[in-house]
């Protein structure tokens, strides 16, 4: 699956378009990430437990976004974008969505 969040595909021709595909998951934080978290605000610097966590909950995303292009019969996705949302304090979502479409290479 060739993804990427340009409107076109150099060396590819568009040859049929099916329309949006999403991939979503909402997680609840790591209790233990939280507290680490808590004690990092005080010093400064990066919440390394929740950066592994929010880029797993990213790659999710993907994967599922790419079953649902797959499903459809397209090999590509363009435009593809991310959205995310706290959710009540302690859950995160992370939506990835795009255009699937089938593509070839031009010759």
């Amino acid at each position: 699956m060739i993804i990427v969040t340009t409107n076109d595909l150099p060396g590819y021709k568009v040859v049929k378009v099916h329309g949006e595909v999403s991939g979503m998951t909402v997680r609840t934080r790591n209790a233990l990430a939280q507290v680490g978290a808590q004690f990092k605000a005080i010093g400064g610097g990066e919440l390394v437990g929740l950066t592994r966590q929010l880029a797993e909950t990213r790659e999710e995303a993907v994967a599922r976004m790419t079953q649902a292009a797959f499903a459809a019969g397209c090999n590509a996705i363009l435009a593809m974008r991310f959205d995310s949302n706290e959710l009540g304090g302690t859950y995160q979502e992370v939506i990835a969505y795009g255009t699937a479409v089938v593509v070839e290479p031009v010759n």
